[in-house]
């Protein structure tokens, strides 16, 4: 069965003579048996006609993708580590490490932090959305940092309404490439889905509406780089991240959008969510958290406040 949704692509020729199934696997995220059963199904069009997995792709040739992968099934409790900030009878605050994923989804069937949050707390399998229980808000895989999860409905909806009135504060340290020209700034730029890579997020006008304040708090000259502390003021996919490659200053470490450069040794972004702030849903006392980074990024700003390479 495919479900809703549709992304479309044109091949270019650095792509020619490749299976549909890879293709549609690089572009997506998805597994290549996910591409293939969807394939099977109808769900992947070449040209306008339905595709074989094993079809080779040729420059110029239209490539359109009808639906996701069908999983039907609730996420079930696993063992997985759940790093336990706060909690109370309406929610929790958790640290996620960055490298795990929030909830399943595309190549992540298991192993994620709803899959942890189910075993430690099964009720909040009927919070939320079914298919990411107790969910508010998420981070990227490789982000670390604070999360509030929801542990009743109530609080559930009153989260996501906080969140779409800007009421939750959501502050990141990131540390980027160059010296941005100004020691604060907004950056004002919708994002929207990359037309030439599906699995990326970029500036277009057709986008929506993200805004990111961001302040300098340190500067290096050895490489250039520079500690920014970042304020959410909406929430896009990869927003952050976007956001300041877009303005010539990617995050160090984000090999996705142009950050893997020599001088520092990072095998992740360095993004950390460090501070977030909100008013408690159903008591309405003001509640603040913050998390320090994580030992290696700690440990690069070491580096660098000592002279050397990070």
């Amino acid at each position: 069965m495919v479900d809703g949704g549709r992304l479309e692509w044109t091949v270019p020729d650095a792509l020619a003579g490749e299976r549909v199934d890879r293709v549609v696997a690089m572009e997506t995220g998805w597994s290549r048996a996910e591409v293939q059963a969807l394939a099977a199904a109808g769900g992947v069009l070449v040209d306008g006609k339905p595709a074989a997995k094993s079809l080779r792709l040729a420059t110029g040739q239209h490539v359109v993708v009808v639906g996701a992968p069908a999983d039907d099934a609730p996420p079930e409790a696993e063992d997985v580590p759940v790093e336990v900030r706060y909690t109370d009878d309406d929610l929790y605050v958790v640290h996620k490490p960055a490298g795990l994923v929030v909830h399943p989804g595309a190549g992540h069937a298991h192993g994620t932090l709803v899959h942890g949050l189910l075993a430690i707390d099964p009720a909040i399998a009927g919070v939320g959305d079914p298919e990411r229980p107790g969910i508010v808000h998420r981070l990227d895989r490789d982000t670390s940092g604070l999360m509030v999860v929801a542990r009743t409905p109530e609080a559930y909806e009153a989260l996501v309404a906080a969140l779409a009135r800007r009421d939750v504060g959501r502050e990141y340290v990131a540390l980027v490439w160059g010296h941005p020209e100004n020691a604060r700034g907004v950056i004002d730029a919708p994002i929207g889905r990359s037309t030439s890579r599906r699995t990326r997020m970029a500036v277009r006008r057709e986008g929506k509406d993200a805004r990111t304040v961001y302040e300098v708090r340190e500067w290096f000259v050895h490489p250039d780089v520079a500690r920014l502390d970042c304020r959410l003021e909406t929430g896009r996919t990869h927003q952050i991240r976007v956001h300041l490659a877009a303005i010539g200053h990617p995050v160090v470490g984000d090999g996705t959008y142009g950050g893997n450069r020599p001088g520092i040794r990072l095998d992740r972004p360095f993004l950390h969510a460090a501070r977030l702030s909100f008013t408690h849903p159903r008591t309405g006392e003001p509640l603040a958290f913050e998390e320090p980074l994580p030992a290696e990024l700690a440990e690069t700003l070491e580096r660098l406040r000592d002279g050397g390479p990070g």
